[in-house]
């Protein structure tokens, strides 16, 4: 089993999506927020393969999980002894602004 650690920005950015998810339709953010704590689970017990991320976070180490519902990426980056949950990022808004937590 893998430890997970999460950033609190990257908690407060599913939260704000859960919100988000919510206002647009009662129940939808409950769903979004399951969805986070399924993937959670997953990469706790080390069943699903990370995605290597492309270019320099890549390289810095920087994986993700994506979410099969929702348009969301779990963003980690793997250490000797944890994965850390560096962000909870949407497909195409503001990409890449979590890069610059990698070296957190």
């Amino acid at each position: 089993m893998t430890r997970v650690r999460i950033l609190e920005q990257a908690a407060e950015e599913a939260i704000e999506a859960a919100a988000w998810y919510e206002c647009e339709r009662p129940g939808l953010g409950a769903e979004f927020a399951q969805a986070i704590e399924a993937a959670l689970d997953l990469l706790e017990e080390e069943i699903v393969p990370l995605t290597n991320l492309p270019g320099q976070a890549g390289r810095e180490g920087a994986k993700r999980l994506v979410l099969s519902r929702f348009p969301y990426d779990i963003i980690v980056r793997q250490q000797p002894e944890e994965l850390i949950v560096i962000a909870v990022a949407h497909h195409s808004r503001r990409p890449g602004y979590w890069r610059k937590r990698l070296r957190t």
